[in-house]
């Protein structure tokens, strides 16, 4: 017999890998939004609550993502800061595409770890992923405003 409702899922080809998650649906405790799956994991400590990330990525066809050895490891990918802003524009955690293990921003959940997995197949994949096209855009945000500020100054 299989030990839960994912197992049946990863045998018979439904693994999230092989066909993500909808906008608007729920899958095994998370949410989609037909770009990133995120679900959250809160064991009785930060090795279990890693051991069951481990656990489900590699039920759901994620397996051969290169991962830390333990938690401990996992830890030296937690940005050492409590400002805000900082945290605001880094992951804070262990990112390899098309995943992320971050840490909660509220330092008093020390046993819970965010799981976020990214549709492989979503156009530009790679580049959202990276950030590219926010930073693109921000890029060429400023750009248009300097330019009219500049032309605002000139007449």
């Amino acid at each position: 017999m299989f030990g839960d409702s994912s197992d049946i899922q990863y045998i018979c080809g439904m693994a999230l890998r092989d066909k993500f998650p909808e906008a608007g649906t729920e899958y095994l405790g998370g949410n989609s939004d037909g770009w990133e799956y995120r679900t959250v994991f809160s064991g009785s400590s930060l090795a279990q609550s890693y051991d069951m990330i481990r656990k489900f990525l590699d039920e759901e066809g994620y397996q051969e993502i290169p991962l830390p050895k333990n938690e401990q490891e996992l830890l030296l990918f937690r940005i050492p800061t409590r400002n805000k802003q900082i945290l605001l524009f880094e992951d804070n955690g262990y990112v390899h595409n098309p995943i992320k293990i971050l840490f909660p921003n509220d330092r008093r959940n020390k046993k819970t770890l965010i799981l976020c997995v990214y549709n492989e197949e979503y156009p530009n994949h790679l580049l959202k992923f990276h950030h590219i096209l926010e930073r693109t855009a921000s890029t060429t945000k400023l750009a248009v405003v300097s330019s009219v500020q500049q032309e605002t100054a000139t007449t």
